[in-house]
């Protein structure tokens, strides 16, 4: 599987933990919550889909949405197939949620683990937290020594393009160090500890995803979603 079918595989069983969906509701979800898939497919969506479901980690069910009415019998319309997140499928996302290894470090990979951070263990939090900072810092290295022999050799824009660069990486240093400080200190995201009656997990939901790797101070804004396509998220 590539790395990039994986970060879809995480996404769309972590959505379907929330709540069973169809496909474009699925995709809506992935445009808006997840900035990282505004660019994604029905091409890539259902194939993905359909792995799942082959694997057993989901369902499909005809029928609807939650948020859309039932049609009338008779009317000719066809109904939508729905996803469900299986109980395989559910221990599959809780397997996928607690690894650490290098691959949720990486730009693509980071902002979908941290929309699910509301879900995620502290420890686990840490590490991933941890591990994105350090490779954020050999990133900062590398283009600090590049800048450094090239600097002459540079017109103005470029320097400035590259400039650019390092302050956008340097901001996202920034925010993670606050961000692991708020961690060790035992914060939720609004700046109070938690109670003992609640979870270590934050009250970061899926909505609250970082921006891109170049946009690292703010969520990424919504566009406007492609129309359905019937002939493939549909049940004759």
């Amino acid at each position: 599987m590539s790395r990039r079918s994986g970060v879809l595989e995480f996404a769309v069983l972590g959505l379907l933990r929330e709540a069973p969906m169809h496909g474009y509701e699925l995709r809506k979800r992935l445009n808006t919550s997840l900035g990282v898939f505004r660019a994604f497919s029905y091409g890539s969506l259902y194939p993905c889909l359909k792995t799942l479901v082959g694997q057993g980690w989901l369902t499909e069910e005809s029928g609807h949405g939650p948020e859309e009415p039932v049609a009338a019998p008779l009317t000719g319309r066809r109904a939508r197939i729905v996803y469900r997140l299986t109980a395989e499928g559910k221990e599959r996302f809780e397997e996928l949620l607690a690894q650490t290894g290098p691959d949720s470090w990486e730009d693509e990979h980071f902002g979908v683990r941290f929309a699910f951070f509301g879900q995620t263990s502290r420890d686990v939090r840490m590490r991933v937290l941890e591990g994105r900072r350090s490779r954020l810092e050999e990133r900062l290295d590398r283009m600090r020594a590049s800048l450094a022999r090239t600097r002459e050799k540079l017109d103005d824009y470029t320097l400035e393009l590259q400039r650019h660069g390092m302050e956008s990486v340097e901001r996202e240093v920034r925010w993670l160090n606050e961000l692991i400080e708020s961690e060790r200190e035992g914060r939720d995201r609004r700046g109070r500890r938690p109670t003992s009656g609640e979870s270590g997990a934050d009250e970061t939901s899926a909505s609250a995803t970082p921006s891109s790797p170049g946009e690292p101070d703010g969520p990424p804004r919504e566009r406007g979603d492609a129309g359905p396509d019937p002939s493939e998220d549909t049940t004759t």
